[in-house]
């Protein structure tokens, strides 16, 4: 439920909004469905459907947050290098693809998704890594390319992949 409720529900339209989200949504959708449009709460109706949408780009900015992260530990502290990053990068990629696949409206929003993971998966790893910020490019080095495609080897015999 969005944080905060735009209109009340006219009073004969069933469970109100704020008080009794799920039972609202399940009333919503069977009146949407039997066509009787004058009886929906149209305004929080409205701002639910936005905000999947909104989801689904956060979906994507955190998959690409964790597989950056990830990469940036790779790639600047490579003594440290576990399989458990290679294997949350591969994991996170799926995500992503998946993302992009489910919602290809988001590929024109990739470039921004890309940017505002890349902020906190840079501070991430300064953390994570106690190296300085500093160490780490302001600016993402990576392509979204890269970000999907670049090879790891999840185990240590295999051939990065």
């Amino acid at each position: 439920m969005t944080a905060l409720a735009k209109t009340a529900a006219p009073a004969d339209a069933g469970a109100a909004y704020a008080d009794d989200f799920y039972t609202w949504t399940q009333e919503q959708g069977a009146r949407l469905r039997a066509g009787d449009l004058t009886a929906l709460d149209l305004e929080n109706l409205a701002e639910e459907i936005e905000s999947l949408g909104r989801s689904q780009f956060s979906s994507l900015v955190s998959a690409w947050r964790v597989i950056l992260l990830h990469m940036l530990k790779f790639d600047y502290q490579p003594s440290r290098r576990t399989r458990g990053w290679v294997i949350s990068i591969a994991s996170h990629r799926e995500a992503a693809a998946d993302e992009l696949k489910d919602s290809p409206g988001l590929k024109r929003r990739q470039r921004e998704a890309m940017e505002r993971a890349y902020r906190r998966a840079r501070l991430e790893a300064a953390k994570e890594t106690g190296l300085p910020l500093k160490t780490f490019p302001e600016a993402c080095p990576y392509t979204s390319d890269e970000m999907l495609t670049r090879p790891f080897a999840i185990d240590p015999d295999d051939t990065p992949a």
